[in-house]
């Protein structure tokens, strides 16, 4: 528009018609989030199961801010001994009304959640647990020092199907015997480790 000034994208109104600015970003700036933002390099220990024996393998992090600083994306890596490697894509936002973090989360290894998951921040842990195709799960990511820890715990369905808290119908998501930690009466096993990635920050957002 004709006489408007590079900044006036970022100025709003109350409602007496004053003009003021407004500096909130409400992704980047909350305590959850920027203590993420950067490039990370570590490992990721991988624990025994249906994917491969127990190792240990090279993997990066990076979060940074997008949209304005209202979301902080997270891109995730690690290649195997073989040559391949798993990725994973995620993005953070925060409710406005109650300053909750929503995360939803893709990786190359199953299909998308149906939608984002809300996560809870306690005690400096950032903590969510995720539904997917095959069960459960559970992560926790925390900064201590100059180190970064992501935990991902694992528990799957049953052959007995299990109700979706959501929606009434019931899932059947397979036979007990082939996967382990699922007991056999047909009731889920509890949560069990899967992926533990530390790192150490390379570069600043």
């Amino acid at each position: 528009m004709s006489g408007s000034r590079p900044d006036d994208e970022h100025q709003n109104h109350d409602h007496e018609g004053h003009e003021h600015q407004n500096h909130d970003r409400p992704g980047e700036d909350h305590p959850a989030l920027s203590g993420l933002l950067g490039h990370w390099q570590g490992t990721t220990r991988l624990a025994a199961g249906p994917w491969g024996p127990e190792r240990t393998v090279h993997a990066e992090v990076t979060y940074r801010a997008v949209a304005g600083g209202f979301a902080v994306v997270q891109t995730y890596r690690h290649s195997e001994a073989d040559g391949t490697h798993f990725e994973g894509h995620g993005v953070f936002t925060v409710d406005p009304d109650h300053q909750d973090i929503f995360w939803y989360y893709v990786d190359s290894k199953g299909p998308a959640a149906e939608g984002p998951s809300r996560c809870t921040w306690h005690d400096g842990v950032l903590r969510v647990e995720r539904r997917g195709s095959g069960g459960w799960t559970r992560h926790a990511l925390y900064v201590r020092g100059d180190v970064l820890t992501h935990v991902t715990e694992l528990r799957v369905l049953t052959h007995a199907t299990e109700r979706r808290p959501d929606s009434n119908p019931r899932v059947h998501l397979g036979g007990a015997d082939s996967v382990p930690g699922v007991e056999s009466d047909g009731t889920s096993g509890e949560y069990r480790p899967f992926m533990e990635s530390r790192y150490r920050r390379t570069s600043a957002p």
